[in-house]
């Protein structure tokens, strides 16, 4: 794996974090060479230039960038722990990039604003939205990408929101998309949406960035159908919890249990938050943006539910699982649970049994599968 990055700016050392054994992806792309190579030449006819950066993976923007002090906001706690520890590993103190939640906006005009493209063009009209307010007509917009990541809809929800698009040649199947606001532009935010949470009186928040923000998603639909009811369970997490919906319905049927609700999204995170508040139980429960079960005490739940992502920024893979399996297995206690749903396909009862004594099949359709795991 390499991971030294080679840019007109300079060289760095970076790693994708968590750090995973035998780890097979650098931490950054062609897009991101691209980009820092493309803005090196004009950063110099500034004396101080006032940069913002959105939706970096691992820090690979912010470290080269450093030197300018940016901002960077991201969706992704991992993002935000891959940038402090990126500029740590070329000794570079934190204090020089600023850092913000995607639900934050910073109080200041931004000379250029360098855009990772997101997965999801809902993410991207949000933050483009709510950030018309830090662009001024000089303001240099560039979203960079892998080409095969940026559809037409990249394009045209930039030309709409900000200003007229240029795009540049693809270089090592990577592009450039160039942009200056036009500040007669003044769109309405659409996010968070909302829909009705199928037979309850619920209506669910989602901000744009959250998984199925649409509608319940079938495999949620299915685990909801099959969630225990049992005052055994007293300290629960809902793990990857999304908009907190699993959470949300267990608490419903077992006031009894005290709940967690973790993700790696700041969004998921105060979706699930606002939908569990929204409910008005008395229940007590936590919401932490985080990296999976880390600050989780050893031995100190007795249920965690969990519908594992597959996939890291734009990489589909099953390490995320896997981590939060071992995790599972040091947090619960003895008789403790892991309840986990997934594709058919995915395997996981393999991987669980790496990690529990004992794995057994709750329930399973055409498409999905129901685990639970005991220690």
């Amino acid at each position: 794996m390499n991971t030294q990055m080679q840019v007109a700016l300079g060289n760095y050392k970076l790693h994708r974090f968590p750090i995973e054994k035998d780890e097979k992806l650098q931490a950054w792309d062609a897009a991101d060479e691209f980009l820092l190579n493309d803005v090196a030449e004009k950063l110099t006819q500034f004396d101080a230039p006032r940069i913002l950066i959105i939706n970096d993976s691992f820090g690979a923007l912010a470290v080269a960038l450093s030197q300018f002090k940016p901002s960077a906001l991201s969706d992704s706690y991992l993002a935000q722990l891959s940038t402090v520890e990126n500029l740590k590993l070329n000794k570079i103190e934190s204090a020089e990039v600023e850092l913000y939640s995607s639900l934050e906006v910073p109080q200041k005009s931004f000379d250029f604003i360098l855009i990772k493209a997101p997965k999801t063009v809902a993410f991207l009209e949000d933050i483009l939205a709510r950030l018309q307010s830090v662009m001024t007509e000089n303001t240099e917009v560039i979203t960079a990408g892998m080409v095969k990541n940026m559809p037409a809809s990249i394009w045209k929800t930039i030309d709409k929101l900000v200003g007229e698009t240029v795009p540049s040649k693809a270089v090592k199947k990577a592009r450039l998309i160039y942009a200056t606001p036009d500040l007669s532009k003044n769109t309405l935010n659409n996010y968070p949406s909302y829909f009705a949470l199928e037979n309850t009186d619920y209506q669910i928040c989602n901000h744009s960035n959250v998984f199925s923000r649409q509608s319940l998603d079938i495999g949620t639909r299915f685990f909801l159908s099959e969630l225990p009811r049992n005052n055994k369970y007293q300290q629960v997490v809902d793990l990857g919890c999304g908009n907190g919906v699993v959470g949300l319905v267990f608490a419903e049927k077992n006031p009894q249990a005290q709940l967690h609700f973790i993700d790696e999204s700041f969004m998921a995170v105060a979706s699930a938050k606002e939908n569990f508040q929204q409910a008005k139980t008395q229940q007590e429960a936590s919401f932490q943006a985080g990296d999976a079960l880390t600050n989780f005490a050893d031995h100190s739940m007795d249920l965690i539910l969990c519908n594992p992502p597959f996939h890291q920024q734009n990489a589909i893979g099953s390490h995320i699982a896997m981590r939060m399996f071992k995790q599972a297995k040091q947090v619960l206690r003895v008789g403790g649970e892991l309840w986990v749903i997934g594709n058919r396909h995915l395997g996981y009862q393999v991987f669980l049994k790496k990690y529990f004594p004992k794995v057994e099949l709750i329930a399973s359709n055409a498409k999905f599968i129901l685990l639970k795991a005991s220690v």
